[in-house]
């Protein structure tokens, strides 16, 4: 790639489309399932070679064939499947005779043969995602690389067959949008990215073969010919291992993504030379002209800062600057009017040390400082932070690199967005109004005034909606854990088919709709795991929520004593005596694990001040 990092040194494909930059922990995988056609084979070999210290396994998959019952190895084993489809299979050959396609009426019986072989080949594909949960990434079929239209005209109509790949695509992902735990990878893009002349093998090969350019043995002078073949590559470079490792850094970056590895909650932005060239106070005054342009890679950052609020992503300012005189001229320098003060969650402009500022706002959206990236232009000011936070992530210095790593990394992707995430700035905003408000009372007239409602549901059932956002909670939080396990989807929905219940919490006040801030865990009359979200704690939502579940618990299952644990974790002071608060008793610890018992006959007293309403 001809992109260059801050050191002038080239980026290779897999870090440009699938940046490193705001990675700080490692997630292991040990072992894959590809399951495809001869593209998927030739995958296993390169991967095999690549990555040696991962177990590949490999099921072929071509035309309507049905899976084994079972992987391989048992399905517990492997950290994700990978699946291919053969694009020839879906379409048929009946695509080959081009000049057939001139008919309106045939294409469109070939495009419909197609959506229907391509749900019952994804059905039988996502066996072991349907009987186990297993996590699965499908690949999305390789567009080719020029219009196969008999006419100008033609080209991208129902008789194109580019059209009907895009077609295939977008039948697809809202497909798969149906499964539980299971993800589209756009291999097309990718290709796209890389160039799909140094890829694809429709510049020999038929159109639906979709495979990698590769010169046939035969060509290699074993048959007699006027003139030779020439070596394939003195025509056509074949960036084979470029497109294989790139693909294989997309699995990688959507496995980060599905379990939140290094998630980012919040983007805090400089001002000068980084949302805007220059500086306001030197190089924006009116009798300075011209001013310097908005255009470039300023628009690019307006437009990033929408899209990771799309996310449910916070961003915030934090500047050294005049906050009224950049409120002044806001609007005559980010031009066209993109973006608005008021679309920053929290905005710091003053001269107060940077570090001081963005503890601050740290505190108002109840996160730690790892869950936060800095863009700044100034590699003092990074370095301040980064004394301050070492683990805080900052960027900035190259401002044609900061829109790619912040839209690009797998860390600011989700996997699936929550009501909970689209909400989430909203929720912030209303917080700090409650904040605000809790400074002009006492607590009992604070609490009171909230007007709180909790609305638990009990989940028994892995196809119950709540289920995807009471996993992300659960990955993403660190404070109030009281043990700190991530949980995969196959772990919970095995952990609800034994006889567990996720208990889901739902919290809303006079300020905003929190959405689902709580998960409990619950075996029998053990509370294995207790999750909330920082942003209701004070509210005692905790208290309520221990109450009722251990009310459930007795309903269930008589007069019994409950029981629960709590892990010493380097972040979860938070939740440490939440079931000394609610009277259990301490009865043991072992290996930095406390053990607790409520007593039989003991209640927990239901805070007056909240309404619980229970959804089961």
């Amino acid at each position: 790639m001809s992109t260059t990092t801050n050191n002038n040194s080239p980026l290779a494909s897999p870090d440009f489309l699938f940046p490193t930059d705001l990675q700080k922990t490692e997630r292991k995988i040990n072992r894959i399932l590809l399951v495809g056609s001869c593209l998927t084979s030739l995958y296993l070999e390169a991967f095999k070679g690549y990555y040696p210290d991962i177990n590949f396994d490999y099921i072929p998959y071509n035309f309507v064939s049905i899976l084994p019952e079972t992987p391989p190895v048992p399905a517990d084993q492997y950290d994700l499947q990978y699946v291919q489809i053969p694009l020839r299979t879906v379409l048929s050959d009946r695509v080959i005779e081009g000049f057939r396609l001139n008919d309106p009426a045939f294409a469109e019986s070939i495009l419909h043969d197609a959506l229907n072989t391509l749900d019952v080949m994804l059905d039988a594909a996502l066996l072991y995602n349907r009987k186990h949960g297993l996590l699965t990434f499908v690949s999305n079929f390789i567009v080719p690389q020029i219009s196969t239209a008999s006419s100008l005209l033609s080209q991208g109509t129902e008789v194109d067959l580019t059209y009907m790949v895009r077609r295939l695509n977008m039948h697809l992902a809202k497909k798969i949008s149906s499964y539980k735990n299971a993800y589209v990878l756009d291999v097309d893009s990718v290709v796209s990215s890389l160039g799909k002349c140094y890829v694809l093998d429709d510049v020999i090969y038929f159109h639906t073969h979709g495979g990698l350019s590769f010169q046939d043995w035969d060509d290699f002078g074993a048959i007699e010919r006027n003139e030779p073949i020439p070596a394939l590559e003195t025509i056509y470079p074949i960036h084979r291992e470029e497109f294989i490792k790139t693909i294989f850094r997309q699995i990688v970056a959507a496995h980060r993504t599905v379990h939140q590895v290094d998630q980012v909650k919040a983007v805090i932005f400089d001002l000068d030379n980084t949302l805007w060239r220059g500086q306001i106070a030197e190089h924006y005054r009116p009798e300075v002209q011209p001013w310097p342009r908005t255009d470039g890679w300023p628009v690019g950052l307006w437009e990033t800062i929408h899209t990771l609020r799309a996310r449910g992503i916070l961003v915030a300012i934090c500047s050294k600057n005049d906050e009224a005189y950049v409120r002044e001229r806001w609007d005559d320098i980010i031009n066209p009017q993109f973006i608005k003060l008021e679309d920053f969650a929290s905005v710091k402009i003053n001269w107060t040390p940077k570090p001081e500022n963005i503890a601050a706002i740290c505190q108002e959206f109840n996160i730690k400082p790892k869950s936060v990236v800095f863009v700044d232009d100034n590699p003092v000011e990074r370095a301040a932070v980064n004394t301050a936070f070492p683990e805080i992530r900052t960027i900035g210095g190259n401002p044609y690199l900061t829109r790619r790593i912040l839209l690009w990394s797998p860390e600011t992707q989700v996997a699936r967005l929550t009501q909970e995430s689209v909400q989430r700035e909203t929720m912030i905003r209303g917080q700090i109004a409650r904040e605000e408000t809790r400074t002009n009372l006492n607590r009992e007239e604070f609490l009171a005034s909230l007007e709180c409602t909790v609305c638990l549901t009990y989940i028994t059932d892995a196809e119950q909606p709540e289920l995807a956002r009471a996993l992300e909670l659960t990955n993403k939080t660190n404070q109030f854990n009281t043990s700190g396990k991530r949980w995969t989807f196959e772990e919970l929905t095995r952990f609800l088919a034994e006889g567990g219940e996720v208990i889901v919490a739902t919290v809303q006040d006079k300020f905003t709709k929190y959405g689902l801030v709580s998960v409990i865990y619950l075996r029998n009359n053990e509370i294995v795991q207790f999750v909330m979200s920082c942003r209701v704690l004070g509210m005692e939502v905790e208290k309520s929520i221990i109450a009722d579940v251990v009310s459930h618990v007795r309903e269930k299952h008589g007069d019994v004593r409950v029981t629960a644990s709590i892990h010493d974790l380097p972040d979860n002071t938070p939740c440490r005596n939440i079931y000394k608060d609610c009277d259990f008793r301490e009865d043991w610890v072992s290996e930095n694990i406390h053990y607790y018992i409520l007593d039989e006959n003991k209640e927990v007293e239901f805070p007056s001040h909240i309404e619980v309403v229970e959804e089961i």
